[in-house]
């Protein structure tokens, strides 16, 4: 049996996006983020966020850095028993032409092999068109959450919470 999974950007969807950021002491939740993924995970959803971080290509960081980083969101997660079950990053500057960098979907792809997740059955949401169209790309359904760069034909809520409740909401008239 396959895997539901819901696919996350990173900076503006679970952290309030500061601009390249790697340090622990900038990281700071959007709004319920943490009580959000946590329902994710109660609800059986696999949890994976898919970022590009071109911040490490241009010298700003390292992937260690990142990896520090991301031990450090999940230790903050696991406080209110919750968990991110993986990351994928894209180290990648936007012209470097890789096939990891958001719009692209191989990160998804990658993660749908790695934890035998059904991509009919899972959603992609993140905060830039960028993240609507790597879903599209990857054949998921997309949301967005607030974002100054709104884009046409996705659902879109004020945050990540917001959408958990509407997607526990939905599961439970069905």
């Amino acid at each position: 049996m396959s895997n539901r999974a819901v696919f996350l950007d990173r900076d503006g969807t679970i952290n309030v996006d500061v601009g390249y950021l790697y340090r622990p002491e900038d990281f700071v939740f959007e709004f319920r983020a943490a009580e959000a993924i946590k329902a994710l995970n109660d609800e059986g959803f696999k949890v994976i966020v898919i970022s590009n971080q071109s911040g490490i290509a241009r010298g700003y960081y390292t992937l260690s850095d990142v990896d520090l980083l991301h031990e450090y969101l999940n230790s903050e997660l696991a406080k209110n028993g919750a968990k991110i079950d993986a990351f994928y990053i894209c180290p990648h500057g936007p012209n470097d032409n890789c096939e990891c960098r958001k719009p692209k979907p191989a990160l998804v792809f990658r993660a749908a092999e790695d934890h035998n997740i059904s991509l009919h059955d899972s959603w992609m949401v993140g905060d830039k068109p960028s993240d609507i169209e790597c879903a599209k790309n990857a054949g998921i359904q997309a949301v967005m959450v607030d974002s100054i760069h709104k884009t046409e034909n996705c659902a879109q809520y004020e945050n990540l919470y917001e959408f958990t409740i509407s997607l526990s909401s939905q599961k439970k008239e069905s």
